[in-house]
C-alpha cells in the first residue's frame, strides 16, 4: 500500500533517457516531477552540447534560464559511441530504460546517427518519445519551427491583436513548446502503461506543431461559453466583441476583468449598480442583448470608475458576478494567494545563483510533485520496480489497438477543462462515462436535445448516464459506479464535489484504487481558492491579460477570446491520473490529483520569472539581442493576410536575402551579425515586408521553408484542417452527428506511433442517452427500476427518448 506518512512519487523508478535540447526538454521536467529518474544523455556527434548552467558573470535571458530550470535536479552522462567501451555503455543504458526521449532533426546526420528505429528493433520493450518541429512521417519533415511559426500555422494568430494591425504573438516565449509538452508526456505515459500491460514498447512520432494546435487552442476543439454559440472554426479577429466577451473595465487604480455570460450573473451585477431603469428590461436577460449594448458597457464603465481594483473584487464576488484584477506579473507574484500555495520556491541552478522556480503544477495527495518533496518527505523502504501492470493487466481488452483499453473514467467534469480531460481519456480507449443532470446541466451543452461542435468537439468517445448527485439516491448510484471505476475526474470549484460525496476523501472508502482528480482556478487552498474561475479571470489574475498586450500600449488587452489555459490544464490533470494509475499497479492504492489552472500559467512563464530576478538581483542581462532580424508577423497579399517570418542565426539570414532577391543586403556588413541585423531592424523589416506583400502567404511560407528558413502563413482556423500538413497527419475528420444539422469537423489523430489505432468514432451523446444501458450494465438494474427512478428524478434519460418510451 502507499505509505500514509510520505509522499510516493507515482513515477519513482521509471527510468528515462533524454537526449532532447531545448525548449522541449520541458517534457522531461514534467515526468522528473512526477518522481521519474530522468537522466540527461550527450552523445557528441549526435546531440548537441547540453545547455550550460546559467554561470556567474554570464548574461541573463529567459530561454537559456528556462531550460536551466528544466534540466534543474536531471543528472547528466556523456556517452561517446566512438569508443567501444562507451558503446557498451549505451546498450546498457539503453536496456535498463524504460522511456527514450529524443529530437534529432529529420534528415540530418544525427538522425541517421542515433538511428532511433534502429534503437526501437533491438529493445523492443522501450517507448521512444520522438521529438521534431513537423513530424517524421510527411513532406514537411524538413521544415523548421518557431514561436511565431508555430502561433501562425495553429491559427492562434487569427484570433489575437487588433483588425488591421499585426496579429499579436502571445505572451511566454516558449508558449507554444510548454503547451506540446504536456501533450507530449500525456502520449507517452499512456503508451508506457499500455507497455507494462503488454510488454511491446512503441515509437511515438510526434510534432511539435501537431502538440501546439491540439493544446493551446485548438480550431476545432471546445470553445468556451462566452463565444455565443459560434464555433471557434468560424471567429475572426473582432477587438469590439472580444472587449464584451468578458470585459476589462478601467477603475480608480487599474483594471478588473468581470464576467456577465450567465443570466443570474447579470442580475447580480443589475443589484450592484442599482437596478438602472434603462436596462430593467427582460431583453436584457439575453447575452446577445447584452453583448450589442454599448449604453451598458458604458454604464459599467462609470459605476466602476471611482473604485479600486480590491473593492471592485470584493463587491463583485459577493454579487456573484465574477470579478478579477488585472494584474501584473509582479503583483500576481506577490499575492497571498501565490506565498499561500507556496508555488515557487528558491533553488541553486548553480553554485551561488539561486531563482525561484516552479514547485510543480500539479499535486498528489496534497503534496507538490517534485523532486525536492521527495527529500522532504521520506519514505520507509525502495519503492518497488515493475515490468508489469498486475492490476491492469488481466483486464478485459478490445484489441482496437489503444493504450487505455479496460480503464474506466467518470466524467464530473464541465466547460473545457473537464470536457478535454474526459475527452483525452475516451480518445485512448478508456471507457468513459459523463455524469451529469439537466438542473445543473454542462455550460458547453446549449440546448440539451440538439448538438453543438463545441461539445461534439470535448465529449466524444464518452457515455452519459443523468444522475441527480443532490440526492442520496443518485449519491449511491454514483458510488456504486466508483466502485467499478479507475478514475474520477471534476472541475468544480473547491468544495462543491465534497458536498456531493464525490472528493477524493469520500471516494476512497467507497474504492481504495480510486484516483480523483480536481482542477480549479486557483487550487484548492489559499484564499482564492472558492472564487468562480472563468479563464479569461484567471488569465487577468495570473499577470497574464496584462502581458498580452502590443509592445507600448498597455491596455491593448487581446487575450480575450482564446481559450488558454483550458486544454493545457485537462493535459497536467490527465497526465496527474495516469501516473497514479501507474503507481497503484506497485502499491494497490490510487489517490488525489490537484492541478489549479493559474499556476500551469505561471509555468510557462518560469524563465521570464527567474530571469527577471536575475537582474533585479545583480546579474546582468544578456547582451545578444533576444531575437535575430527580421523576427515577427509581415503583410502577404489578401485582405488581412499575413505571414510569420524568423530568422535564427547567419544561415538563416542569407538563405533569406536569396529568396527575397536582395543579395545587397546579403553582402552589407553592416547586418552581418545578429546585432547589426537587431541594430537596423526597421530597415531589415522593410525589405521583407515588401516582398511578403506582394505573395500570398502560403506560396511565401513555401518559397522560404524550401530554403531552410522558418516561416508559416497565419492561418485562419476555417483553413486549418485542409492545409496539406495537417491533412498527411490525419489531424481532423469529419462526422455527421444524429443530432446536428450538418457535418462537424472533428480533431482526430493525438498521436502518432507504431502500435496505437487512430481514435474510435463514438460519437458525443445527449444528456442521459446511455442512462439505461449503464444502469443495467454496471448497476444491475432492470427496466422497471429505471423507470421508477427516473419518474422520482434520481435517474434521467433524454426528453426525446423519454416521450418515445424505451
Amino acid at each position: 500500500m502507499a505509505n500514509p506518512d510520505g509522499y510516493d512519487p507515482p513515477l519513482a523508478e521509471v527510468r528515462i533517457l533524454d537526449l532532447s535540447r531545448g525548449p522541449m526538454t520541458a517534457v522531461g521536467r514534467l515526468l522528473a516531477d512526477l518522481g521519474a529518474a530522468v537522466t540527461q544523455v550527450h552523445l557528441p556527434g549526435v546531440t548537441e552540447e547540453p545547455a550550460g548552467l546559467i554561470a556567474k558573470g554570464a548574461g541573463v535571458d529567459p530561454e537559456s534560464v528556462g531550460i536551466a530550470i528544466n534540466r534543474h535536479g536531471v543528472d547528466t552522462v556523456v556517452v561517446d559511441l566512438s569508443t567501444p567501451d562507451d558503446h557498451r555503455r549505451w546498450v546498457q543504458l539503453l536496456a535498463g530504460a524504460d522511456i527514450l526521449i529524443e529530437d534529432t532533426r529529420p534528415g540530418s546526420d544525427a538522425e541517421k546517427a542515433l538511428a532511433a528505429r534502429n534503437i526501437h528493433a533491438e529493445h523492443p520493450g522501450l517507448v521512444i518519445l520522438s521529438i521534431s518541429d513537423f513530424g517524421r512521417d510527411t513532406s514537411y519533415r524538413g521544415w523548421h519551427a518557431t514561436t511565431p511559426v508555430l502561433h501562425a500555422l495553429t491559427s492562434e494568430l487569427s484570433r489575437s491583436g487588433i483588425p488591421g494591425r499585426e496579429p499579436l504573438v502571445p505572451p511566454a516565449a516558449q508558449l507554444p513548446y510548454h503547451v506540446a509538452a504536456a501533450q507530449a508526456a500525456v502520449m507517452t505515459m499512456s503508451v508506457y502503461l499500455d507497455r507494462l500491460r503488454t510488454g511491446e514498447g512503441d515509437f511515438i512520432d510526434f510534432s511539435i506543431l501537431d502538440g501546439a494546435m491540439q493544446t493551446l487552442d485548438p480550431p476545432y476543439g471546445t470553445a468556451g461559453t462566452a463565444s455565443a454559440g459560434v464555433a471557434l472554426s468560424a471567429q475572426k479577429r473582432d477587438w469590439n466583441a472580444e472587449r464584451l466577451r468578458y470585459p476589462i473595465i478601467a477603475c480608480k487604480d487599474g483594471h478588473v476583468r468581470i464576467c456577465l455570460l450567465a443570466k443570474r450573473q447579470w442580475h447580480g451585477m443589475f443589484e450592484w449598480m442599482g437596478r438602472p431603469v434603462q436596462f430593467a428590461d427582460p431583453s436584457f436577460d439575453r447575452l446577445r442583448v447584452r453583448f450589442s449594448s454599448p449604453e451598458l458597457m458604458s454604464e459599467i464603465g462609470r459605476f466602476c470608475a471611482g473604485q479600486t481594483r480590491a473593492e471592485l473584487e470584493v463587491a463583485g464576488q459577493r454579487h456573484g458576478v465574477p470579478t478579477a484584477a488585472v494584474l501584473t506579473l509582479a503583483e500576481t507574484l506577490g499575492t497571498e494567494q501565490v506565498e499561500s500555495r507556496g508555488y515557487f520556491h528558491e533553488v541553486d541552478l548553480s553554485p551561488g545563483i539561486s531563482v525561484p522556480v516552479p514547485a510543480g503544477v500539479v499535486e498528489i495527495d496534497g503534496h507538490r510533485a517534485n523532486p525536492i518533496n521527495v527529500s522532504d518527505h521520506p519514505r520507509p523502504g525502495h519503492p518497488r520496480r515493475i515490468d508489469v501492470a498486475p492490476l491492469l493487466g488481466g483486464r478485459e481488452r478490445r484489441d482496437e489497438g489503444l493504450p487505455l483499453e479496460g480503464v474506466r473514467v467518470l466524467d464530473l467534469g464541465v466547460i473545457v477543462v473537464g470536457s478535454d480531460t474526459g475527452r483525452l481519456f475516451g480518445d485512448l480507449g478508456a471507457d468513459v462515462i459523463k455524469i451529469e443532470n439537466s438542473a445543473f446541466p454542462d455550460g458547453l451543452r446549449g440546448n440539451p436535445n440538439s448538438m453543438s461542435q463545441t461539445y461534439a468537439a470535448g465529449h466524444r468517445n464518452k457515455r452519459s448516464i443523468g444522475i441527480d448527485l443532490r440526492t442520496p439516491q443518485g449519491r449511491a448510484l454514483a458510488h456504486r459506479l466508483v466502485a467499478q471505476s479507475d478514475v474520477v475526474l471534476t472541475n468544480f470549484k473547491p468544495g462543491v464535489a465534497g458536498a456531493l460525496g464525490m472528493d477524493y476523501r469520500s471516494l476512497r472508502d467507497v474504492n481504495p484504487g480510486i484516483v480523483v482528480v480536481d482542477s480549479s482556478a486557483f487550487g484548492p487552498t489559499g484564499p482564492w481558492a472558492k472564487r468562480m474561475g472563468y479563464g479569461p479571470l484567471v488569465r487577468a489574475a495570473a499577470g497574464f491579460t496584462d502581458l498580452w498586450v502590443y509592445p507600448g500600449e498597455p491596455e491593448s488587452f487581446c487575450d480575450t477570446v482564446t481559450v488558454y489555459p483550458d486544454h493545457v490544464a485537462a493535459r497536467i490533470g490527465a497526465l496527474g491520473a495516469l501516473a497514479v494509475l501507474l503507481r497503484r499497479e506497485r502499491t494497490g492504492a490510487g489517490g488525489s490529483v490537484s492541478v489549479a489552472q493559474s499556476e500551469v500559467m505561471l509555468s510557462h512563464l518560469a524563465g521570464e520569472i527567474a530571469a527577471e530576478v536575475l537582474v533585479r538581483r545583480g546579474h546582468e542581462p544578456s547582451v545578444r539581442p533576444v531575437h535575430d532580424a527580421p523576427w515577427g508577423l509581415f503583410p502577404a497579399a489578401g485582405e488581412d493576410r499575413w505571414l510569420a517570418v524568423t530568422v535564427r542565426d547567419d544561415a538563416d539570414w542569407h538563405a533569406l536575402c536569396e529568396v527575397i532577391d536582395r543579395p545587397d543586403l546579403g553582402a552589407d556588413a553592416q547586418l552581418a551579425t545578429r546585432t547589426g541585423r537587431d541594430t537596423h531592424r526597421g530597415r531589415v523589416d522593410e525589405a521583407v515586408r515588401t516582398w511578403t506583400s506582394q505573395r500570398p502567404p502560403t506560396e511565401a511560407m513555401d518559397l522560404l521553408q524550401a530554403a531552410g528558413v522558418p516561416a508559416g502563413a497565419a492561418l485562419r482556423a476555417a483553413e486549418v484542417a485542409d492545409w496539406d500538413y495537417y491533412v498527411q497527419r490525419r489531424a481532423f475528420r469529419e462526422e455527421l452527428h444524429p443530432h446536428a444539422d450538418e457535418p462537424f469537423t472533428m480533431e482526430n489523430v493525438p498521436i502518432h506511433s507504431d502500435r496505437i489505432a487512430d481514435p474510435p468514432l463514438l460519437q458525443a451523446p445527449l444528456l442521459g442517452e446511455q442512462t439505461r444501458e449503464i444502469a443495467a450494465e454496471l448497476l444491475g438494474m432492470d427496466d422497471t427500476a429505471v423507470d421508477e427512478l427516473i419518474a422520482a428524478g434520481v435517474l434521467e434519460v433524454p426528453q426525446t427518448v423519454q416521450a418515445a418510451g424505451r
